[in-house]
């Protein structure tokens, strides 16, 4: 994982003050995915971060969802207030409902563009004409691969392209591969650790070269507006659980893997491989940051590809609860 800065002495001294509102709720309900890219979110629950900065008398809830469309649809129908997905669901479903907004980064880069090892490929451009799985339509690799085929003059078959895309769920890609019926594979970790080791698959572009590299931005933290509104101080404090994250799994690697593999064996049942997903957290930079350009990118990309109406998304993105957060 990429090292930040951040002052952890100074997240020990936050208290529960801030603006807060009359209003406050006693009840926060939390979103993420039990995907690697969500372990800020895992490791604040597991370490108790989140009640400790919100109090005892907060009863904090979670629900799990499997894509960002699960995720985004609760929010607007307010069955979660806060928690983390990738940006690509949350532009898109601000341009058609923006009741929510972008609080935080949450991880960057922890994806890769892998290729079957007897597919022959060795540059980007030898995509032409291939099949390439992604987690899902319009996912965040999705956009991450049609930047990168850009970058070379090639394109998806949706715009008049020779690559056609394969949406298949990421546990499922390394028989995909085996099988031949993909050639290559836009895909988070730590999945792409995952197809080296089990599918014999070569790493075309690392955390480092994908897309925007490490600045991609995987996962998010977002939130709803009506929530953020009236409860300023939870959201600070949820801001603060975060932060403090991050900082736990830049200073505690194998112990934060460790925590999210047994809480992803205790909330699905699924058993990772526990030295694969270590080497797969190499690739992963948990951060608080929000890189607004390529957040812009981004929704231009899933504009230009027809699945929203606009680019547009001013408004979006809100600094004002993590700047105060951290300034506490």
């Amino acid at each position: 994982m990429k090292k930040i800065l951040f002052g952890l002495g100074a997240l020990l001294l936050l208290g529960a003050a801030g603006c807060g509102s009359e209003e406050a709720a006693d009840e926060i309900h939390i979103g993420y995915f039990p995907n690697f890219t969500h372990i800020t979110t895992v490791v604040a629950l597991e370490n108790g971060y989140f009640e400790e900065e919100m109090g005892e008398e907060v009863n904090i809830e979670t629900s799990t969802f499997p894509d960002g469309s699960a995720f985004m649809e609760a929010m607007s129908t307010q069955d979660i207030d806060i928690g983390t997905v990738g940006p690509s669901p949350a532009t898109t479903t601000y341009l058609r409902n923006p009741e929510h907004e972008i609080i935080a980064g949450a991880v960057n880069g922890g994806a890769v563009l892998a290729t079957r090892e007897d597919s022959g490929i060795e540059i980007v451009e030898d995509l032409d004409g291939m099949r390439v799985a992604i987690p899902t339509i319009g996912s965040t690799q999705d956009i991450m691969l049609r930047e990168a085929l850009d970058d070379v003059g090639l394109k998806v078959d949706d715009e008049g392209g020779t690559v056609s895309l394969v949406p298949q769920a990421p546990a499922d890609t390394s028989t995909l591969f085996l099988q031949g019926d993909v050639d290559a594979a836009a895909t988070q970790e730590p999945w792409g650790v995952y197809l080296e080791n089990q599918a014999n698959a070569d790493i075309l572009l690392d955390e480092e070269e994908f897309a925007w590299g490490t600045e991609s931005t995987t996962t998010v933290v977002t939130a709803r507006k009506s929530f953020t509104e009236s409860n300023e101080e939870l959201t600070q404090a949820y801001l603060r659980a975060h932060a403090r994250a991050v900082e736990f799994i830049e200073e505690n690697q194998e112990e934060a893997v460790e925590l999210f593999v047994n809480h992803i064996e205790e909330t699905t049942g699924n058993e990772l491989d526990y030295e694969e997903t270590l080497e797969a957290s190499e690739r992963l930079n948990p951060t608080y940051e929000i890189n607004e350009e390529v957040l812009q990118q981004m929704a231009t990309i899933s504009y230009e590809a027809g699945y929203m109406q606009s680019d547009e998304i001013e408004g979006l993105v809100n600094r004002t609860f993590l700047e105060a957060a951290l300034e506490e």
